[in-house]
């Protein structure tokens, strides 16, 4: 019982982690202008995505604008977007993997020993794909310290982390959390019982006794 509610407790965390992790790699606010310097005009906020940059107005306006080429992106936005889509890809395969074997489901067959196999393989899978998202917003938001930092960039280009890439970080940790506690019910494997150690019979023949070598040649006479 302690195995199958870790194995709920572990699958509805990843469930909830595949969820952020599509909202945030779906929202615009990857990044915000950052209202730093001298000049402050608060009146429009930027805010770019993986997909889009949107500007929104004080007055309540949206205007979103989807990014026209792949070509003009940067090497991190196209990084970011591969990493998040085979994050979400793994961990939607170790999910299935995972559902097949756990011991609520009847998918896998009766075999506990082998449904917690299939388990542990399926917890793997979505760590894999955790660690995928994790580096897309680790290396997302290296590129956006580096450019706020940069002495060069100018002081109303500058952007500084928005919600989505928290979200998607929320979501990374617990898929990673969930797939370690399906990993974690690894069975134990069975310890083999000890040979049974019965006394040996005592010889019935004296060990001082002799016998006459036999012979099988015949002699005569």
């Amino acid at each position: 019982m302690a195995n199958s509610g870790l194995q709920i407790l572990g699958f509805a965390l990843a469930l909830l982690g595949l969820i952020g992790l599509i909202i945030g790699t779906i929202l615009p606010q990857w990044k915000m202008s950052a209202y730093v310097g001298d000049n402050i005009i608060t009146a429009v906020a930027m805010y770019e995505g993986l997909w889009m940059s949107c500007a929104f107005q004080s007055t309540g306006q949206i205007q979103c604008k989807v990014y026209d080429s792949i070509l003009q992106l940067n090497s991190a936005l196209q990084a970011t977007r591969a990493l998040m889509i085979v994050s979400i890809i793994v961990t939607l395969a170790g999910l299935g993997v995972a559902c097949m074997g756990m011991k609520c489901t009847n998918c896998g067959g009766d075999d506990k020993v082998k449904k917690s196999k299939i388990a542990m393989t399926g917890g793997i899978i979505l760590v894999i794909g955790s660690l995928c998202s994790i580096v897309a917003c680790s290396w997302y938001a290296h590129d956006i310290i580096q450019a706020f930092y940069n002495p060069f960039t100018p002081v109303n280009t500058k952007y500084e982390f928005g919600s989505a890439i928290f979200i998607a970080w929320a979501g990374s940790f617990l898929v990673i959390i969930g797939g370690g506690m399906l990993a974690a019910t690894c069975p134990k494997p069975a310890k083999s019982a000890p040979a049974a150690r019965y006394p040996r019979a005592p010889s019935s023949i004296p060990k001082d006794k002799e016998y006459p070598p036999s012979s099988t040649a015949r002699e005569y006479v």
